[in-house]
């Protein structure tokens, strides 16, 4: 076994134990989560994957350390627009509160699955077509540019109206109803699908949708090209992605009061999107001028600084522009 397998083997062990023990001691079946549980598991997951990134650097080094928590930080911050699209289908379908964890969980792991599937069919991609970083380069360009001019998007989504929804109530039995916590029930003798059961099948669909974002942008801060460091590369893909996707249900119940301040927060991923994007389509002549290990440097520099200015920007700046126009207003009516 090499270290390479080794990493995997100590990463899957991880995984299984903390799903085991977030499950077990930190959730209960059927029951509300609570903002002090959402932010003691949030903690949680945040904690183990920086816990991860230490171990990587111990036993790999530096740089793939610093490509895993820049990737981790970039999926991360992507999980908040995923939380906001995961409101809006919790809504339409009228799930109750209490089934809130057992949906998301399902709906997490079947995402992990196909992330799993897409990471792999990509990387095998890139790495035997090269010029296909210049394509995802290009289409992460194209995406930051209209995440930056479209952010309202996202607020007209009608889950009832997707794609996914319409695909499922042509070709299978719908019942109008979650069956009392069942994904499926028998009425007339006939097996029906209920809410519960589509709600799940659509947040996969709706991360994997995110995914076609997220995976090139890690791609692009990750060194792929590289023939030796490929093996590393992948594991530093896989594990980032995993990692942020685990701690999205944590981060749904902590952040699905709030999300709605983050105003700025697209703007903040649409500039790291577009910049990742700029740097794969250059990456011949950055290569050129600037050493690989400082692009990884500059690269997580900039995500922090992005996603940390928009950020504060929404919480502190706007709403005191905000209320500043408030009290102009109030004072006018006076």
């Amino acid at each position: 076994m090499d270290k390479t397998q080794l990493i995997y083997l100590v990463f899957s062990v991880v995984i299984i134990l903390s799903l085991v023990f977030d499950l077990g001691l930190m959730s209960k079946k059927d029951q509300k989560v609570t903002i002090k549980q959402a932010l003691y598991q949030t903690f949680f997951w945040v904690g183990l994957a920086l816990a991860f990134c230490v171990f990587l650097w111990i036993e790999e080094g530096q740089k793939p350390a610093l490509e895993y928590l820049s990737a981790y930080l970039m999926e991360w911050s992507l999980s908040i627009d995923n939380i906001f699209v995961f409101i809006l289908i919790f809504s339409a379908f009228s799930v109750k509160e209490k089934n809130y964890g057992r949906v998301l969980l399902i709906g997490i792991l079947m995402a992990i699955v196909f992330r799993i599937v897409f990471i792999t069919v990509g990387v095998a991609l890139v790495e035997k077509f090269h010029w296909l970083l210049y394509v995802f380069g290009a289409f992460l360009v194209y995406t930051g540019y209209k995440m930056f001019v479209s952010v309202e998007e996202e607020s007209d989504f009608d889950p009832q109206k997707s794609k996914v929804y319409v695909f499922l109530k042509k070709f299978l039995p719908l019942a109008p109803h979650d069956g009392n916590g069942k994904f499926t029930i028998k009425e007339n003798g006939k097996k029906k699908y209920t809410t519960l059961f589509v709600v799940v099948i659509m947040l996969a669909a709706i991360d994997l949708v995110f995914a076609l974002d997220s995976i090139p942008a890690v791609m692009g801060i990750v060194d792929t090209k590289t023939e030796s460091y490929q093996s590393t590369a992948r594991l530093v893909i896989y594990t980032s992605n995993i990692f942020a996707v685990l701690g999205l249900r944590s981060l749904f119940f902590l952040l699905r009061g709030a999300v709605n301040k983050f105003d700025y927060l697209p703007q903040g991923i649409a500039v790291v999107l577009v910049f990742i994007g700029l740097k794969m389509l250059g990456e011949h002549w950055v290569n050129q001028w600037i050493d690989k290990n400082v692009q990884v440097f500059i690269s997580l520099a900039f995500i922090l600084l992005c996603l940390g200015a928009s950020v504060v920007y929404s919480i502190f700046i706007d709403r005191k522009q905000v209320g500043k126009t408030e009290n102009g207003d109030d004072d006018e009516a006076h």
